[in-house]
């Protein structure tokens, strides 16, 4: 019973939350049974030339270990990428993953300059950057031993990461790809002369957003709210 409760609660998180959520614990379950981290890596020279295109995926997936660093950053991953989905792009799963999209090829491409291998950490950076950001008034308590504006959030997991010994260039790419986003999304477009540059491709609002009902249909009379059709004549 627990079991199907944890379910059922599970289920009631959006898709793209669950699926990426699930994507990484699955894909670190795997590689204490089945899988090698040496799999999942991202290395340009197998990707273009042994065409092992998954590692462009699998490199954003694998955290590490089980431990603390891994329930940690998916405490993270699951807390901030929920919320953002139910927050700033409720009804627009489209705009999420192209979120997604933009940051995860802009890290392959700036992590190609300091060879950098796995890049999850980095997206989980940049999805806590962004929602901080668009939530500047909120305070954080962090694990009840800070609390602060939301803003200082991203530089407060940077800190954690360095006590814990990681590299800060992950933490800080993800700032850095974040930071570039929130730019073009929310601060460009209001400037004078700004405009929208971040579009997301048509194919993706048919694929994933619900269809935007046509100002000028007319319902038919019993779909109208408080008609009722008269009995029928005996």
């Amino acid at each position: 019973m627990a079991w199907q409760g944890m379910a059922a609660e599970f289920l009631q998180v959006p898709a793209v939350t669950r699926a990426y959520t699930a994507a990484c614990v699955l894909t670190t379950a795997a590689v204490l049974e089945i899988l090698s981290p040496f799999q999942l890596y991202f290395n340009p020279h197998l990707v273009f030339q042994k065409f092992q295109v998954w590692r462009l995926f699998t490199n954003f997936l694998f955290f590490g270990p089980m431990g603390f660093s891994f329930f940690f950053n998916m405490l993270f991953v699951f807390r901030y990428c929920r919320m953002l989905e139910e927050g700033s792009f409720r009804g627009r799963t489209a705009d999420f993953v192209f979120m997604f999209l933009f940051g995860g090829v802009l890290m392959t491409l700036l992590g190609l300059l300091g060879s950098l291998f796995f890049l999850g950490q980095a997206l989980m950076a940049m999805l806590v950057y962004v929602w901080s950001r668009r939530s500047p008034q909120v305070r954080v308590n962090f694990f009840g031993l800070l609390t602060f504006q939301a803003p200082f959030l991203p530089w407060a997991i940077l800190g954690i990461s360095l006590l814990l010994g990681n590299s800060i260039l992950v933490d800080l790419l993800g700032i850095a790809v974040g930071h570039i986003y929130y730019f073009l999304e929310d601060v460009f477009p209001n400037q004078p002369g700004g405009k929208r540059l971040l579009l997301t491709p048509h194919f993706l609002k048919l694929l994933l957003d619900p269809p935007e009902e046509d100002p000028n249909y007319l319902p038919l009379p019993e779909e109208r709210p408080g008609t009722h059709l008269p009995p029928p004549q005996q």
